[in-house]
């Protein structure tokens, strides 16, 4: 498989990347109020210059994307995307629901990535035609086909009155077995390992949806935005067992999947 390096590598900077988040968490750490009012700690920031620095050993001619303001251009038509601490107001707070994500994009395609929740002892990875893996175990996404047996998780309560759907929302979350929010990379994961069905954001960066994208993909779920499109840059999006994907397409309105 043409990404498997990739992969490997991808997974174990994220392993050690989560090992140093935990340490720095154990030691204490600084928080500050970036200008969009959201937190950064001194643990995103170290994660950050870390990934950086072993991407740029292992390939030194590809670019990178950082949450935190690691930018590299590329020399070539790779870049690396980097969430150093996805969740890091869950990090702050004791919460052990908050990951460790990078990816990288190729000739504009997610092609290879790892999502590592240290705190929960669960590492995602994957590679384009490779499969996705949990722990070194290879996972499928759910076989649900009706809501009434399905678990949505959902992220971005409060944002769904910008929506047009808002309203409408909570009557149509009704038909789900079960409804849950427990974090956004977490969440996507449980979808891609099966123990999920569908996961939906309301607002996400592409640092946000890189990994999240290419291992939900690999596992066999499907992956769109809420427009319709499937880009990591569509702001939102939807990472939904296949079974599942055209009752979400229906309620926001979008072409059904043949």
């Amino acid at each position: 498989m043409p990404f498997e390096k990739e992969m490997e590598v991808a997974r174990r900077i994220a392993e050690r990347a989560g090992r140093l988040a935990l340490e720095n968490y154990a030691r204490g750490f600084e928080t500050e109020t970036k200008a969009d009012d959201s937190p950064v700690t001194s643990a995103d920031r170290a994660n950050e210059r870390l990934i950086s620095e072993l991407l740029a050993e292992a390939f030194p001619d590809d670019g990178l994307l950082g949450e935190e303001g690691a930018k590299r251009e590329a020399r070539n038509d790779r870049r690396w995307i980097i969430d150093p601490i996805d969740g890091t107001r869950n990090f702050m707070r004791g919460m052990p629901t908050w990951g460790v994500m990078l990816a990288l994009e190729a000739d504009g395609n997610m092609v290879a990535g790892a999502c590592n929740l240290p705190a929960l002892g669960e590492l995602y990875f994957a590679a384009a035609g490779a499969g996705a893996y949990l722990n070194g175990r290879r996972i499928h996404c759910s076989q649900a086909t009706s809501t009434h047996q399905a678990i949505l998780c959902f992220s971005g309560f409060d944002k769904i009155l910008k929506r047009g759907f808002g309203e409408q929302l909570l009557s149509w979350l009704e038909h789900y077995w079960s409804v849950r929010s427990m974090g956004g990379c977490p969440d996507a994961m449980y979808v891609a390992s099966g123990r999920a069905d569908v996961w939906m954001t309301m607002e996400a960066k592409p640092w946000d949806l890189a990994p999240l994208k290419i291992i939900g993909e690999e596992a066999g779920a499907s992956f769109f935005n809420l427009n319709g499109k499937a880009s990591v840059y569509g702001g939102d999006c939807v990472i939904a067992a296949p079974a599942l994907e055209n009752e979400v397409r229906r309620f926001l309105g979008l072409e059904l999947r043949k």
